[in-house]
């Protein structure tokens, strides 16, 4: 009897608090109760960062609403993801949920194959269906007639807003606290920071716990068509990568990253500089984005080129009452890249069912989940720039609109790692966070309520004192965050959203890709590690010659039409709300 009123009391709990966690939407009332059999869903997701059973505060809240677990495959953290990818879906069950490219005809050949379920008449009637313009826009030149997949980073806002709330995407994000002992010294050109960095080291030799510090560490498990970690700083000047080329937000310049000019090799050789300087960690060819990302909260490292990886990590409230931590700092010549928001969403991710799932009813129901508000505010929660967290536990409704509990000040605030109250036997918010690294909607968006489902967007929030750290930036910067900063001193350059879907790589130049690519990522990693200027030049003579006899400009010529295609739509579009 005891045990029984325990586990009704506990019932109650999680229902109780599944109701203050609730939006407006239909989407919040699903309920483990309407879906007897548990079950374990694969979810293949080459955007995962971490690979098994979701854990923590997120897996309880995906149980009580749908009975089910999230096994994560994650093809990055696998020896060779892209082997992993075919072996699956050569094998007819690449997973039950699937996240992947709707671009370069992926999802059509996904569709042809077999490997996806049309989820439009589980869709009938849900909440999702508000972005139905974008959802069949997707899905009207695919093979079979019906819904196979869902775009990412869904909007209604302009397609020359950026995404970003507070933060960039990228930007050169340094130890603020020794910059700042340095006196502010002027940085000009990417180049210019590594004798800023040098006396930034020489401040700083070791961390508390004893370990020596770096300017940079890397990993490799982002990288693809070319070394991710050289691919970052090229986005500080406007350019992301498209396949083999790196291709301008605005749509007017493109450069070929073999091309001895390229700020692709500028950025190796900026890298080799470093390591010559002692600045680059040896570790980096040998350690994934786990282990790197523990070596910035300890403090090992001095340079971030994203916000995630360096303020998520060291940030925390007491390292910022001190002044320390990681923010942006400007370089003279700088235009950073920005994503602008799109109402079709982004193809680069998107989301389905596997034809083999053994309850897809039950996925779409899941699906249908995260793009509702309770779904956002869950789902994109993370300790640093994410969405608010739980409703009734991160965050309430006050007087004067949404505003953060002591708890949820705690968390994101402070950088508190603290246990869920009412769920402390699953662990802390940081270790419970969605694994999925997918994102629904983006958080300049509003919910039903009409609430930003960023909290830094909140009046409540807009109100509270900054740290240390986060005044001494702003006084020096004369700015309230990164974005504000870049918007006012005309530092960013905003892609605007678009729809553009690549036609599909012949199976020839998928061949010369995969042959071309190996070499790239290759010798990147050896021309920075490399022993002096001579093998620097040798090693990069070497990639473009192989890569050339491999067929690399039949890639690269497929590349070029898709970017300038591309290009061509930006262009349009800014011309269209800007009239410039």
């Amino acid at each position: 009897m005891k045990r029984m009123i325990a586990i009704a009391a506990l019932a109650s709990m999680v229902i109780s608090m599944c109701a203050a966690c609730g939006s407006s939407t239909a989407a919040s009332r699903y309920s483990a109760a309407d879906y007897p059999q548990e079950i374990t869903v694969d979810v293949f997701d080459p955007q995962a960062n971490y690979q098994g059973i979701q854990s923590g505060w997120f897996a309880k809240t995906v149980h009580d609403k749908f009975n089910m677990k999230l096994n994560i495959i994650a093809p990055n953290r696998s020896y060779n993801g892209s082997v992993l990818q075919d072996v699956r879906a050569a094998s007819g069950n690449l997973g039950d949920l699937i996240i992947c490219s709707a671009e370069s005809d992926a999802l059509s050949g996904m569709v042809e194959s077999g490997l996806l379920t049309d989820i439009s008449g589980y869709l009938k009637n849900k909440s999702i269906m508000k972005y139905r313009k974008a959802i069949n826009q997707l899905n009207a030149g695919l093979p079979a007639k019906g819904i196979y997949a869902i775009p990412s980073e869904m909007s209604t806002l302009s397609s020359m807003t950026p995404q970003n709330v507070l933060e960039p995407s990228y930007s050169p994000y340094i130890r603020w606290d020794l910059y700042a002992q340095l006196g502010y010294p002027q940085i000009g050109t990417l180049e210019d920071l590594l004798p800023v960095l040098v006396k930034m080291q020489q401040l700083y030799p070791k961390t508390a716990s004893g370990a020596r510090t770096y300017a940079f560490s890397f990993f490799g498990d982002w990288d693809d068509n070319l070394m991710n970690a050289a691919k970052q700083p090229c986005c500080f000047y406007g350019y992301d990568e498209s396949g083999f080329l790196l291709a301008k937000a605005d749509g007017t310049d493109y450069q070929n990253i073999l091309d001895s000019g390229s700020l692709y090799m500028r950025v190796l050789r900026f890298y080799f500089e470093a390591n010559q300087k002692g600045l680059v960690d040896p570790d980096s060819q040998i350690q994934n984005y786990s282990e790197v990302f523990e070596k910035y909260r300890d403090g090992q490292i001095l340079f971030s080129p994203w916000p995630f990886l360096g303020q998520s990590a060291y940030n925390t409230q007491e390292h910022m009452d001190q002044g320390k931590g990681f923010m942006a700092v400007n370089i003279d010549d700088m235009k950073v890249y920005g994503y602008g928001c799109s109402q079709t969403g982004n193809l680069k991710n998107v989301m389905a069912v596997g034809s083999g799932a053994e309850d897809p009813e039950r996925l779409a129901d899941f699906i249908d989940w995260l793009y509702s508000d309770e779904g956002v505010y869950a789902s994109q929660a993370q300790p640093n720039d994410g969405s608010a967290g739980p409703e009734g536990i991160c965050w309430q409704m006050g007087d004067n609109g949404p505003e953060l509990t002591a708890y949820g000040q705690k968390t994101f605030l402070q950088r508190q790692n603290l246990p869920i109250p009412g769920m402390e036997s699953v662990g802390t918010f940081r270790d419970g966070v969605s694994q999925l690294n997918y994102t629904a909607v983006t958080l300049n968006q509003k919910d039903s309520r009409g609430n930003a489902y960023s909290y830094h967007l909140w009046p409540s929030e807009q109100e509270r004192s900054k740290t240390r750290l986060q005044n001494d930036w702003s006084e020096k910067m004369n700015a309230t965050d990164t974005m504000d900063y870049l918007e006012k001193n005309n530092k960013i350059l905003v892609a605007p959203g678009c729809s553009y879907s690549a036609p599909e790589e012949s199976s020839e130049i998928k061949e010369i890709r995969e042959a071309c690519k190996k070499i790239i990522v290759k010798d990147s990693w050896k021309m920075i590690f490399a022993s002096d200027d001579a093998e620097f030049d040798r090693l990069q003579k070497h990639m473009q010659t192989t890569c050339a006899a491999l067929g690399y400009q039949q890639a690269y010529q497929y590349d070029f039409a898709n970017a300038k295609a591309a290009g061509k739509i930006r262009q349009q579009i800014i011309l269209n709300e800007t009239g410039e």
